[in-house]
């Protein structure tokens, strides 16, 4: 299950049994008021449980708490165990990924480069990040539906009309991964430019002339050897 903002309270308030009593039109028997304390019995052991459990995360991540505060500024991920979940999966050294892009394509946000020729085969997104995919397509959904946000809800909208809903909130989705990557990476608060820095070219990459060349004459170029 997903934690995202409205989860806060989903799971520490419940109905009281007398008040579920009371809401029952006539007599109720013994053998279902045994079944009624039955269940409540066992929704408050899961209430219990859960406390438990959010107390256990909570203590894990401690060290990690500046870390978190600072993603909690991202949008819809003020909750405390959305930004843990984040943290859980990409960690919170940066370095480890040469790029926003190399965080990206791990986390299964990016299309397959999938050419041969020239021609294109597909452009589907990998079937990488399992668990945070999933956690960050949520956020998305939640983003675009507020108007708290018109940087992303304008950029979905956008997107929709050309791509569809599918790949519009993959790109989202995307973008406040990128915006997740530079915060991390150099302890900034979230901004609505974060996900449109541009990123240095590798100056190590090689290749080949063959290659060189083929690009050149994909790109238009006439080469001359």
């Amino acid at each position: 299950m997903a934690f995202t903002d409205c989860d806060s309270t989903a799971f520490t308030s419940y109905v009281p049994f007398e008040d579920i009593k009371e809401s029952i039109e006539g007599n109720i028997t013994d053998e279902q008021a045994n079944k009624l304390k039955v269940i409540k019995a066992h929704y408050e052991a899961l209430i219990f449980c859960q406390n438990e459990l959010d107390s256990l995360i909570s203590e894990l991540g401690f060290e990690f708490d500046q870390e978190i505060k600072l993603i909690q500024k991202i949008p819809e991920c003020s909750n405390k165990l959305t930004a843990l979940r984040i943290i859980s999966e990409i960690g919170v050294d940066m370095n480890k990924f040469p790029s926003a892009g190399n965080l990206c394509s791990w986390a299964g946000l990016v299309p397959r480069n999938d050419e041969s020729a020239g021609k294109k085969h597909s452009t589907k997104i990998t079937k990488a990040g399992r668990y945070l995919k999933p956690l960050l397509v949520q956020i998305a959904n939640a983003v675009i539906t507020s108007k708290k946000y018109p940087e992303h809800r304008n950029k979905y909208l956008q997107l929709k009309r050309r791509r569809g809903h599918k790949k519009a909130i993959i790109a989202i989705a995307r973008r406040l991964l990128v915006a997740t990557y530079h915060i991390l990476r150099d302890s900034i608060c979230y901004n609505a430019d974060l996900y449109n820095i541009p990123e240095l070219k590798q100056s190590k990459k090689t290749m080949f002339v063959k290659e060189a060349i083929r690009f050149a004459q994909n790109q238009g170029f006439t080469v001359n050897i």
